[in-house]
């Protein structure tokens, strides 16, 4: 028997059923969500450990004798930033404005360029004076919760210009907004939890 062909409409929704889950979200953003809750397992009991050994040095400087707030808050107002631009990059692709959506991707990685840098210059400056992640255990948690977060957000921005790759191949179009709204998710995130790091290592005394 000759196969029947189908309606493209009715194509289009035999895809999206395909893809679609008892929720209604897609696959990928259903895992895009699972993977995120673990990770907010994971940094809050980073930041809790903080907590509980932050007044438990006994030798050498602690992070809250060395830390400089005009400097670290400038650097976060900049991670924030990033969140605007990110906003509007998934904006951009969902109107089919591709290039403008490249550039809002690349300004989104530059921002977090920097934010990156600040926090390699505050962590050279710290063993420059002293505090290693061996100095005393409220340096160490310091050092793994900043790090680990910033190594997250290399991984942020090593996503946004492997999605500016993609687009420039033709790759990433209106019809595929989800990769970047889902990447949108996972930088949106980064930020929040920059927001709670910075609360409670940098201003909370």
């Amino acid at each position: 028997m000759a196969d029947i062909a189908l309606p493209a409409s009715q194509s289009h929704d035999h895809a999206d059923a395909h893809h679609a889950t008892s929720t209604g979200v897609s696959n990928e953003k259903l895992a895009m969500w699972a993977f995120l809750g673990s990770e907010c397992m994971l940094f809050g009991a980073l930041i809790a450990t903080y907590v509980l050994y932050r007044h438990r040095a006994v030798v050498g400087p602690t992070p809250h004798s060395l830390y400089d707030i005009l400097f670290t808050s400038v650097s976060s107002f900049v991670l924030l930033m990033s969140s605007l631009s990110m906003a509007l990059a998934v904006a951009a692709i969902q109107r089919g404005e591709d290039r403008r959506m490249r550039v809002w991707l690349c300004t989104t990685a530059v921002l977090g360029s920097i934010f990156i840098g600040g926090q390699i210059y505050e962590f050279t400056s710290f063993i420059r004076r002293g505090m290693t992640i061996r100095t005393n255990v409220t340096s160490g948690a310091f050092y793994v919760l900043t790090g680990f977060h910033g190594v997250h957000v290399t991984l942020g921005i090593l996503m946004l210009l492997s999605l500016v790759s993609m687009s420039i191949r033709g790759k990433i179009h209106q019809g595929r907004a989800e990769v970047v709204e889902i990447a949108g998710l996972y930088w949106h995130f980064v930020d929040i939890v920059w927001i709670i790091i910075f609360t409670v290592v940098y201003l909370i005394p």
